[in-house]
């Protein structure tokens, strides 16, 4: 069953034209086999468009890049050029 943590801040899920809340999405993953919830938790963090059991989701996800922590993943940034040119 996919968790209300599992789905992150700024991803959107639509189903059929309707923005589905998180609530909606656990009552459905219980229906689901371990196969397909696997497969959604991937399209979660990718996004897309893909169908399961006939019910067809977009998964829009934010532009930002996430570490297992669920931290926002910034750019690394090396002084050693600068000091040194």
């Amino acid at each position: 069953m996919i968790t209300k943590q599992a789905i992150r801040t700024g991803t959107t899920i639509y189903s059929e034209g309707n923005v589905l809340d998180k609530d909606t999405i656990i009552s459905l993953s219980e229906n689901w086999s371990e196969k397909e919830e696997l497969f959604f938790r991937k399209m979660l963090k990718q996004g897309g468009r893909f169908s399961i059991k006939g019910k067809k989701f977009y998964i829009t996800v934010p532009e930002q890049i996430f570490n297992s922590k669920g931290e926002v993943e910034g750019m690394v940034h090396n002084h050693e050029d600068e000091e040194n040119s």
